[in-house]
């Protein structure tokens, strides 16, 4: 198969506002947590989130454009706009009918429909919507504005698997490379779901955090403490490019893609499959995909979401995948710092293992400090503190609800 390589990164997180500010604040274990600014949260189980921290669309977008653009579509466009530069192509030399465009999105435009409803209901009735309420709320539309602003005439959609679903949009990009179908995309995903509709609802489903109390540290995977993960928001934006291409170029290349993996529980609408079937399966396809045997990986970026189920099942699944090897392993969930990002946590995460492979740093796993006895205590979590050591390999995982799971292999670039 054509190989595969990630030649530009951009980030918009609640650890920064671009790549270089995200992996300064991973390294120093940083919490993104803070006190919702949002809307009144008095009613809400939960008052605080990972949010963006000084957003101003202006900077980026005159007022006209942002009207027309949900915050999801936008955080998308400022990332991919970081991953261009990053990866140096020149726009008018490439051939744009081989540059496609595949983009993320759990729920999309989902303040955009909130408010245009909200608006409806308190009004007299009569149907006042935007002419633009239907383009700013579609899943789809930030892979399109994304397109048409750089001309990018190549495969061009949208996957959807819950918290899965900018992990199926990198494996998409790289299969549609593979398969000779294009030579570059524009990949990852993006997410603005805090507000009235996303707080609450994961409150309904509790699957939140609601220590209040302790927001800054209240993303605890692993801990026997934790209680729900702590809802985040941003984008990740990769370009991913065939080998020989990037090399003609003079490109400068992160890391290879070397495996992927795809696969259901069959199990549950939001719950993780008990024993980690199908965690344990899909690790297996990506490790399996990319000719490695277990003990080749050096690094897990895990789903890791703190909630009391869903890393008990993880943890037991990586222990039957890589054996006495998952002792020797550095494990660690980045969303103890950024919190889950949903359909955006796979690009942010990695882009995360990424920079673990390119600076052989393994970022932490903050917020610990009560063993939980139903995890394997001689797993190294990464614990508080990040670790240095020789990463070759990282393996990314991300599960959503309906029981999507993906993952992906990560090898360090050749010297």
């Amino acid at each position: 198969m054509r190989r595969v390589v990630v030649t530009g990164l951009g980030a918009l997180t609640p650890l920064g506002n671009n790549l270089h500010e995200y992996w300064e604040g991973l390294k120093n274990g940083v919490s993104g947590s803070v006190m919702i600014t949002r809307f009144d949260t008095e009613k809400f189980k939960t008052k605080f989130a990972c949010e963006l921290k000084g957003y101003d669309s202006s900077k980026f977008f005159d007022r006209k454009e942002a009207n027309k653009i949900d915050p999801y579509a936008q955080y998308a466009m400022i990332a991919a706009d970081e991953a261009v530069k990053d990866s140096k192509l020149d726009l008018d030399k490439i051939d744009k009918d081989r540059v496609g465009v595949i983009w993320a999105s759990g729920v999309g435009g989902i303040e955009t429909f909130y408010l245009a409803i909200k608006q409806y209901v308190l009004g007299d009735g009569t149907p006042r919507f935007s002419p633009f309420f239907i383009p700013r709320m579609i899943s789809d539309i930030a892979a399109g504005t994304i397109s048409i602003k750089y001309g990018f005439r190549g495969p061009n959609f949208a996957t959807i698997s819950a918290c899965a679903s900018s992990t199926n949009a990198i494996i998409d990009a790289v299969n549609y490379i593979r398969w000779d179908k294009a030579d570059i995309f524009v990949t990852g995903g993006s997410e603005a779901s805090i507000n009235e509709p996303g707080i609450g609802g994961f409150n309904a489903l509790q699957a939140l955090s609601t220590n209040n109390a302790e927001y800054m540290s209240a993303s605890r995977p692993f801990d026997k403490t934790r209680d729900g993960f702590v809802l985040g928001e941003g984008a990740g934006a990769l370009i991913v490019e065939e080998y020989e291409h990037a090399k003609s170029r003079g490109a400068k290349i992160y890391a290879e893609f070397v495996g992927t993996g795809m696969t259901a529980d069959a199990f549950h609408v939001t719950a993780p499959h008990p024993e980690g079937l199908g965690a344990r399966n899909v690790m297996k396809l990506a490790i399996q995909e990319a000719g490695l045997k277990p003990e080749d990986v050096d690094y897990i970026n895990v789903h890791g979401t703190a909630t009391p189920l869903g890393d008990i099942s993880e943890t037991k699944a990586i222990v039957d995948v890589f054996g006495e090897h998952a002792y020797k392993l550095n494990i660690s969930s980045t969303k103890s710092m950024t919190g889950h990002l949903l359909g955006a946590a796979g690009a942010v995460e990695a882009i995360a293992s990424i920079l673990a492979v390119v600076h052989d740093i393994a970022p932490p796993t903050i917020n610990f400090k009560v063993p939980d006895t139903d995890i394997d205590q001689k797993l190294n979590l990464t614990l508080n503190k990040a670790q240095n050591r020789k990463i070759n390999f990282a393996v990314s995982n991300t599960f959503g609800f309906g029981g999507h799971n993906a993952s992906v292999v990560i090898k360090k670039a050749e010297a």
